[in-house]
């Protein structure tokens, strides 16, 4: 099984106002943790969508619009992804996606790739969140009584990291740190189980 653990950075939060401006992911044996390949990639926007940005999200992420208009177009990102996806077999009950906030970058990875296409690639549908992974280990020591409760501990990705003694993701917010951070983070989590 691969894990496609995956991060994005936008103009804002809302997708039907912003666009993604970075895209990245690493695809991961799950049973062995081998990187099998790195993917990162800025994506240029026109001037008019650039313009709705949202302030305090490009803050976190430091985007400038000299970078975005130096990214490649949506539809060269979104063709790169897919031949990956095919040459690493990326489909369902193959693979799965993880992401810090799956719900946030699924549905701005449907930007790049309509549901429509995803369906036609068979592409997975399970997008899991390491929120729940960490919340769910969390419980399990609270209820043997070895710990606290995941809410008093903290969901972010920080947190995370925090409550395992590890660093915080590297600044600014980039899509690439962010799934650098997430997989030391899942590692710490979840780990990997070879046969």
């Amino acid at each position: 099984m691969l894990g496609i653990f995956l991060d994005s950075e936008t103009n804002g939060l809302n997708a039907q106002i912003h666009r993604l401006l970075e895209i990245a992911f690493k695809i991961v044996d799950l049973e062995t943790g081998e990187t099998k390949k790195v993917y990162q990639a800025v994506v240029s926007q026109p001037r008019d969508l650039w313009d709705k940005s949202d302030l305090e999200s490009l803050k976190i992420n430091g985007f400038t619009w000299d970078e975005v208009l130096l990214g490649k177009p949506p539809t060269q990102v979104a063709e790169e992804m897919i031949t990956i996806f095919s040459e690493y077999g990326i489909q369902r009950k193959k693979a799965v996606f993880i992401c810090q906030n799956p719900s946030f970058d699924r549905i701005f990875f449907s930007q790049l790739i309509d549901p429509n296409r995803q369906e036609q690639l068979k592409l997975p549908y399970h997008w899991l969140d390491l929120a729940s992974m960490h919340w769910a280990l969390v419980i399990e020591g609270a209820r043997n009584k070895n710990g606290p409760m995941p809410w008093e501990v903290g969901l972010s990705k920080d947190m995370i990291a925090a409550f395992h003694h590890l660093p915080t993701e590297n600044k600014p917010h980039r899509a690439l740190n962010g799934v650098s951070h997430l997989l030391l983070c899942y590692k710490a989590v979840v780990g990997f189980i070879p046969k």
